[in-house]
């Protein structure tokens, strides 16, 4: 549980099919596209008030292992700052769960300004997926975690394991072979002694 600036007692939870009513009607005050996001409620995280009413919500649209940040709503303009920071905390805490590379946004509001959003360089909107529909607005980014290597650079270093591997299991081979010639070798040595021994003992017999 958490406490607004106007001392409301407010939880910060994903939305449920039972929000979907005063989503809509948060959607539509802000001018969003309601219909739309009807099918997809199951992406935002809302605040709910002591009355169970809804104070604010958030989106997270995730592609692979990129996160999109939109369609932001809230009820009171005056509580919007105090909401946006705990719903972007909310947010993030959720993508790095899901063990997501970034999350971008092409939010403009002041807010978004004091966060670690940056603006996106050039070389790296094009790891934007296709799907993050978007506006006239500039791109902002945050780096959660290290990007893991591409999956062909993990199928070269799999390759060169295995051929290590085979390298390996080879020169295993080599010395047992090896090692299986001497045994025969000293094998028949000491039976070639035993059998030289006996003949030279059975001529000094008779």
């Amino acid at each position: 549980m958490l406490r607004l600036m106007t001392s409301q007692t407010v939880q910060v939870r994903r939305a449920t099919i039972d929000d979907l009513p005063k989503l809509v009607a948060l959607w539509r005050l802000e001018h969003l596209p309601a219909q739309h996001l009807e099918t997809r409620f199951k992406e935002f995280q809302v605040v709910e008030g002591a009355g169970g009413e809804l104070l604010g919500a958030m989106g997270l649209q995730v592609a692979g292992q990129e996160g999109l940040v939109h369609s932001e709503a809230f009820a009171r303009f005056d509580q919007a700052d105090a909401l946006r920071a705990q719903l972007f905390e909310r947010i993030r805490t959720v993508a790095i769960n899901h063990g997501l590379v970034r999350l971008w946004t092409q939010f403009s509001t002041p807010f978004w300004r004091t966060t670690p959003f940056e603006p996106a360089p050039a070389e790296l909107l094009s790891r934007l997926p296709s799907g993050f529909a978007g506006g006239s607005q500039p791109w902002l980014f945050i780096k959660l975690r290290e990007e893991p290597p591409p999956a062909s650079m993990l199928d070269k270093e799999f390759a060169l394991f295995q051929e290590a591997e085979r390298e390996s299991t080879q020169r295993m081979l080599r010395r047992a072979r090896i090692a299986r010639a001497i045994a025969m070798t000293t094998v028949v040595v000491v039976f070639g002694l035993i059998a030289v021994l006996m003949i030279v003992f059975m001529r000094t017999r008779r």
